[in-house]
């Protein structure tokens, strides 16, 4: 059963809506397919993230304004191809609207073509599995079908405060500071 909604008793203000989120880190990363005309399609998102390891879900959240998004959706494969720092003008070239996204990007096919952008610290390849309202946006719901970390030593794109930039990491420091961490769940 679907929880009713609250009804909206104040309104909140877009700019500081938007002004306060920023303050929540997140990587980037590129939502790449091929569309039913057999071009390339790509849209740079931060609306990234895990939902369900059985069965195995992502989600993003693209804008109902893009106009990429319905070449991707029809499409019903998509892959994520999360950046690396060094990748900062790749994700600018992804963000923009219209243009050729993919000139001068250099990617191989997925399993179901898909590009898989190089460089990439990982690639996550997809069936869509399930399109849900989020207000002025989709929750766009896929189904893993193949992934892969590509063994690069490279820090990780991080979006913060509108801004680009990288931390720091290295899996030597990593398995170092935290040798048996899990989350509550895996206790």
């Amino acid at each position: 059963m679907m929880p009713t909604l609250a009804p909206r008793t104040h309104s909140v203000d877009d700019a500081a809506m938007k002004s306060v989120l920023s303050s929540f880190c997140t990587g980037v990363a590129v939502i790449t397919a091929v569309a039913e005309d057999g071009h390339p399609a790509g849209m740079a998102v931060q609306s990234f993230s895990s939902v369900s390891l059985d069965p195995p879900l992502i989600c993003f959240c693209p804008a109902h304004t893009s106009s990429t998004w319905p070449r991707i959706r029809a499409a019903g494969h998509f892959a994520v191809n999360i950046l690396a720092a060094e990748q900062e003008p790749l994700s600018r070239q992804f963000a923009v609207t219209g243009g050729d996204k993919f000139h001068g990007v250099r990617w191989r096919p997925g399993t179901h073509g898909a590009p898989l952008l190089d460089g990439a610290l990982a690639t996550v390849e997809c069936d869509l599995e399930d399109v849900l309202d989020g207000g002025d946006h989709a929750i766009a719901l896929g189904r893993v079908t193949a992934l892969a970390a590509h063994g690069t030593d490279s820090d990780p794109l991080v979006y913060f405060r509108r801004t680009y930039g990288r931390v720091p990491f290295s899996s030597s420091s990593m398995s170092a500071s935290m040798p048996s961490t899990r989350s509550r769940s895996e206790r």
